[in-house]
């Protein structure tokens, strides 16, 4: 297996790699985490946008690793609070605070206000850094409104107040692979997963 292309994705989290792996798992790579790949390295997210952070992750991978380096940058955007929390949405209110009170405080930040003005989105900007010093990013969205109450165990972060009116459910609601399909992590990683086969068949002798 040593001839096997390896492509890094920049998360410690078990839950996003298993939808990572999922969606890219026929591209020809095997699949591992930073963690997996034996590496240890602290990477500052101080960008300005989901693009920036992104981006920054993948670059510091790829030059740690030497491999095919991927990362993705996502959170909310609530358009009644100037978008906030934004890109800061991990860290919104710190990152020790549970969502369960992050998600209630955007409850009440938004006590009064109608559903039509309740609109919000996720953003993900997903990144890819080729060892050849390509780079792309590629950025979905999952339309939405905040709920007016905390709903649903599938999820994570602030699904459970992301009311989705064509299900009629929170996207913590919702099944897992209705979840996937719609999402806009899925969206990004599935239109990347076009891009690196590419990009692949333009290198490949």
């Amino acid at each position: 297996m040593s001839d096997t292309k390896k492509l890094i994705f920049a998360t410690e989290n078990p839950g996003k790699l298993r939808e990572i792996k999922a969606i890219l798992g026929d591209l020809g790579y095997e699949i591992l985490s930073m963690k997996e790949a034996g590496i240890d390295i602290e990477i500052v997210e101080d960008g300005e946008t989901f693009q920036d952070n992104a981006l920054i992750k993948a670059k510091a991978v790829c030059k740690a690793s030497g491999h095919l380096a991927l990362a993705d940058d996502s959170g909310l955007e609530v358009d009644a609070m100037d978008k906030a929390p934004g890109v800061y949405s991990a860290r919104w209110m710190g990152r020790d605070t549970s969502y369960d009170v992050k998600n209630q405080a955007i409850i009440d930040n938004l006590k009064g206000v109608p559903d039509e003005e309740r609109t919000a989105r996720f953003v993900c900007a997903c990144a890819a850094v080729f060892p050849s010093g390509d780079e792309f990013v590629i950025t979905q969205t999952m339309e939405g409104r905040i709920g007016y109450e905390i709903a649903g165990a599938n999820g994570f972060g602030y699904d459970p107040i992301f009311y989705l009116p064509e299900y009629g459910k929170t996207s913590a609601e919702i099944s897992p692979e209705e979840k996937n399909a719609i999402s806009h992590r899925g969206k990004a990683l599935r239109k990347m997963a076009e891009m690196i086969k590419k990009v692949d068949g333009l290198t490949e002798e």
